[in-house]
């Protein structure tokens, strides 16, 4: 599944602002991850072999260490935001104000 182009603008967000690109403090870190929380909650997909393509084409990501860290986080933030989505609670209250599991 390619890239959308709001997931690519919010990617070049980061090589943006990530300023030393040979290592990532934990401020950038904590950036990243916001990023991909957002990116996710807005609904956008993006398969993970996509990003880590993305930034190993990008150019001025030349240390695997710190492609591969932003690839995990994006993963992480994937895979969290899922799990969190598949357990929503289901209200089963009957209609007269009890809580029901026998159906009626």
């Amino acid at each position: 599944m390619p890239l959308l182009n709001s997931t690519i603008m919010r990617l070049n967000e980061i090589t943006t602002l990530v300023e030393d690109k040979t290592n990532l403090t934990s401020e950038n870190e904590s950036l990243i991850k916001q990023i991909f929380k957002e990116i996710n909650e807005k609904g956008e997909r993006y398969d993970v072999d996509e990003i880590e393509s993305w930034f190993e084409n990008e150019g001025s990501w030349n240390v695997k260490d710190v492609k591969t860290r932003i690839v995990n986080i994006s993963h992480y933030a994937q895979s969290r935001f899922e799990q969190t989505n598949k357990f929503r609670i289901v209200d089963d209250t009957c209609d007269d104000g009890d809580s029901c599991s026998c159906g009626h």
